[in-house]
């Protein structure tokens, strides 16, 4: 592929039992969707949700890159909270993609800043992100309400945030930076915004991460601003019962889903976005 040689195995084996999806099948999806995939992952460490067993047993998390990872694979060290410098793969072309979707790595997780040639990291932040995560008896509708009310709180209004499904139950809000932004700005922005909101709209929103806080609202979680955390990659797909993929989509998609009270309305699987993708291109590019 793309003059690289890899080998796949077990393309009969089936990942999602609720709809047969197999291997096979993953590998196809990411090296379709690896045009407008691969820029929003390059030079970003990857941490790798693996189901080796698909999405009915265990996962684990890898950032290490596997000792067996072919020569041509990407890799940056990074140094970790405990002062030890992890060897991450980077994905910086459809082979290297490849080669993950055939460790049964369903998502692909990559962090708010890239490596660059810069020899310090992690970096600044390229984007500020809002996390939108609905709890008991909400939904994505509710998440697109709450997406509007940060857009008017933002300097850049909509046409400087870009909003995306995260592929299961939630949406995220993308904000590219500029200038020379830092983490402790960035966090303090999004926290502030969050706050505000929570105050509010107190029937709607909250900022507090307790789960037992969360029944009916959205929780804006800007603690996704850390150069630690990472945040599931566009067009990636999610381990859920169908090959759900985390997709960006419209402001006018999230306004009607907000009037039709449907979350199927942003409910797309890998053939979807696949559809998608060649009606209208990376609506993501921008970001």
């Amino acid at each position: 592929m793309d003059g690289r040689e890899l080998t796949v195995s077990n393309l009969d084996k089936v990942l999602f039992p609720a709809t047969g999806f197999t291997k096979g099948q993953l590998i196809d999806y990411y090296a379709r969707v690896a045009e407008v995939l691969v820029p929003h992952v390059r030079d970003r460490p990857l941490t790798m949700k693996r189901y080796p067993n698909g999405v009915d047993h265990a996962f684990f998390f890898e950032k290490h890159i596997p000792d067996h990872a072919p020569p041509w694979v990407h890799r940056r060290k990074v140094p970790s909270s405990s002062g030890e410098s992890v060897d991450y793969p980077v994905v910086d072309d459809r082979p290297t993609l490849v080669w993950a979707a055939n460790l049964a790595a369903i998502e692909l997780h990559v962090p708010l800043w890239h490596a660059g040639r810069r020899r310090a990291l992690p970096a600044p932040p390229d984007h500020m992100v809002f996390d939108l995560d609905p709890g008991d008896g909400a939904s994505i509708v509710e998440c697109c309400r709450v997406a509007g009310l940060i857009a008017d709180r933002l300097e850049e209004h909509r046409s400087g945030c870009w909003p995306k499904t995260s592929g299961s139950k939630g949406l995220q809000l993308y904000v590219p930076l500029r200038g020379r932004p830092t983490w402790d700005t960035t966090r303090r922005r999004s926290r502030e915004i969050a706050i505000e909101l929570a105050q509010d709209h107190p029937d709607l929103v909250v900022s507090n991460m307790r789960k037992t806080l969360r029944a009916g609202k959205v929780l804006i979680d800007w603690s996704q601003n850390h150069p630690a955390k990472t945040t599931v990659a566009a067009y990636s797909v999610r381990a859920r019962g169908e090959p759900t993929v985390s997709t960006p989509i419209t402001w006018a998609e999230v306004d009607g889903c907000a009037r039709s009270g449907n979350p199927a309305d942003l409910r797309f699987t890998s053939d979807l976005v696949l559809a998608r993708i060649a009606d209208r291109g990376d609506l993501f590019a921008a970001v």
